[in-house]
C-alpha cells in the first residue's frame, strides 16, 4: 500500500494542473445568513423572494434561518456582543441594536432612494448621533391598535362604543359583553411595554423632559398603569395573561383572541395576516382605532427593520441583497403578500394593492392605516429612542410585580424610575 502513496499524489496534481490551465476558475459562492422571525406568513414570502435573488445572483447564496421572535429579542443581542451574530436580522429593537448595524452608504447603488423612501426610519437604526448611515429598511410599518369580535358583541346585543371612544367606555362596555356571553377575558391587552405605551400615549405621558432625557414615571404614566391595575382587580383584565409569565417576558393573546375567548385585543397590525388565516369564518373580527384619553387617541408605531451586522465577513454582497429587497417592486410585493403596512414612503403614497386580503383583512388594512396618519410626534420619538427597550423592559417588568401582587405601585415606580436611570448607564459604559 506504501507504494500507491506517490502515484495517488502525481494524479492529484495532475488533476490540479488541469484545472489550472483549462481556464479561469469559477468564482466563490458567497454565504450570507439572515435570521427571521415571522408574526405570519412574512417567512415563507422572504423565502421565495431569497430563491429569485440567487436565481439572478448565482455567487450569494443566502440561508434564512427562521428563528421565534424570542431568540431575536433575547439570544441576538449575546450573538452580536460576541462578533457570532448573522449577517442581517429582522429585528424589532432597532436602537438597542444600532451599535451594532453596518453603514452601507458606501456600498448602495443609490443612497438617495434610501434617504427619500426610508428616511424618518433611518433615524430608528441610527447610533446616537449619528445622522447619515443607511444600516437596513423597514420590513413593515406597524400601528397598535385593537382588534375586536363583534360576533361577541352582536350576541349580547350590546353596541361597540364608536370612534373617539374611551378607554373607560371600553372597559365598561367590553365587561358587560364578556359577562353576558360568558367569554374569559374581556380585555386583553400584549405584555409588552411597546403596547402599554399605547394606552400610556392616550393618557398624556410625556416620557421625556424638557432638555430631552427619560422621564418615565409622569402623571399620564401613572394614569394609564393605575388603569392596568384596577382593570386586573376588576376582572375587565385577566391575570392568567399577564400573570402566566414575569420579568420581560412577552405574552401575546393569539390564541386566546382566535378561539373567541377575547372580546377585544390590543395589539397590532402585524397580526392582520394571522388572524385573517386562523380565524377564518369563525366570527367576524374587525380593526378599531385606538381608544381615547386626556393625552388624545395616538397608537404607538413600530415595526420591524432588516438590519445589516458590521461583523459580516461579506458587506458588499449584503449591501446587494439589500438593494434588491429594498426595491420598489420587489417590496411592494413583499407588502402586498404579507398583508403589512408599508415602511416605504413613496409605496405608501402610491398605496400598495392587497388582492389576496379577505374582506375584513382589507377593513384592517384600512383602520390601521388610517391611525398611522394620527401618530403623535411623540409616540414617534418614544420608539425611535436608542434607550427605548430599557424603558420598555423596565415598565413591563415592573408593573408586572405589581399586578400580581409582589408589589405596590407606588413602588413600581421607584423601582420603574432605578432601572431606567442603572440600565442606560451601564449601557453608556460599553
Amino acid at each position: 500500500m506504501r507504494a500507491l502513496k506517490p502515484i495517488v499524489a502525481s494524479l492529484v496534481l495532475s488533476v490540479l494542473s488541469a484545472t489550472a490551465l483549462s481556464g479561469p476558475a469559477v468564482a466563490e459562492t458567497v454565504t450570507l445568513r439572515m435570521a427571521w422571525y415571522s408574526d405570519g406568513n412574512e417567512g415563507e414570502v422572504m423565502a421565495d423572494l431569497l430563491k429569485r435573488f440567487h436565481d439572478q445572483n448565482k455567487d450569494i447564496e443566502v440561508v434564512l434561518d427562521q428563528v421565534p421572535y424570542k431568540a431575536i429579542n433575547e439570544n441576538l443581542p449575546v450573538q452580536l456582543a460576541s462578533g457570532q451574530g448573522p449577517d442581517m436580522a429582522r429585528v424589532v429593537d432597532m436602537g438597542g441594536l444600532s451599535r451594532y448595524a453596518l453603514d452601507m452608504r458606501p456600498l448602495l447603488k443609490d443612497p438617495g432612494y434610501w434617504d427619500a423612501n426610508f428616511g424618518p426610519f433611518l433615524a430608528w437604526m441610527r447610533p446616537a448621533g449619528d445622522t447619515q448611515a443607511i444600516p437596513g429598511f423597514m420590513t413593515q410599518l406597524t400601528v397598535t391598535g385593537p382588534f375586536v369580535n363583534k360576533t361577541l358583541f352582536e350576541q349580547a346585543g350590546i353596541p361597540m362604543p364608536g370612534d373617539k371612544a374611551t378607554w373607560e367606555d371600553w372597559a365598561k362596555a367590553l365587561k358587560e359583553v364578556a359577562a353576558k356571553v360568558q367569554a374569559p377575558f374581556p380585555l386583553a391587552l400584549d405584555r409588552s411595554g411597546h403596547r402599554f405605551y399605547a394606552l400610556a400615549m392616550s393618557q398624556g405621558a410625556q416620557v421625556f423632559t424638557a432638555s430631552g432625557e427619560p422621564d418615565v414615571v409622569d402623571d399620564g404614566f401613572k394614569r394609564a398603569a393605575q388603569l392596568i391595575y384596577d382593570w386586573h382587580k376588576s376582572g375587565v383584565m385577566s391575570k392568567e395573561l399577564w400573570g402566566s409569565v414575569s420579568g420581560t417576558a412577552y405574552r401575546g393573546a393569539n390564541d386566546e383572541f382566535k378561539n373567541a375567548q377575547v372580546v377585544m385585543y390590543l395589539s397590532g397590525s402585524w397580526q392582520i395576516a394571522q388572524f385573517a388565516k386562523t380565524v377564518g369564518n369563525a366570527f367576524d373580527w374587525v380593526a378599531v382605532p385606538n381608544p381615547c384619553g386626556p393625552g388624545g387617541c395616538s397608537s404607538m408605531p413600530g415595526g420591524a427593520g432588516l438590519i445589516a451586522f458590521k461583523s459580516t465577513q461579506h458587506p458588499k454582497e449584503v449591501a446587494r441583497l439589500m438593494d434588491y429587497l429594498a426595491s420598489e417592486p420587489v417590496l411592494a410585493e413583499f407588502y402586498s403578500r404579507t398583508l403589512f403596512v408599508p415602511g416605504h414612503l413613496g409605496l405608501a403614497k402610491k398605496g400598495v394593492d392587497y388582492p389576496t386580503a379577505s374582506p375584513e383583512a382589507a377593513a384592517a388594512l384600512k383602520v390601521f392605516t388610517a391611525s398611522a396618519a394620527q401618530i403623535s410626534p411623540l409616540a414617534y420619538r418614544t420608539q425611535g429612542y436608542t434607550n427605548s427597550r430599557i424603558i420598555f423592559n423596565a415598565v413591563i417588568s415592573r408593573l408586572g410585580q405589581a399586578i400580581s401582587g409582589e408589589t405596590t405601585l407606588e413602588d413600581a415606580y421607584k423601582r420603574i424610575t432605578a432601572d431606567v436611570t442603572q440600565q442606560i448607564a451601564e449601557r453608556n459604559k460599553k
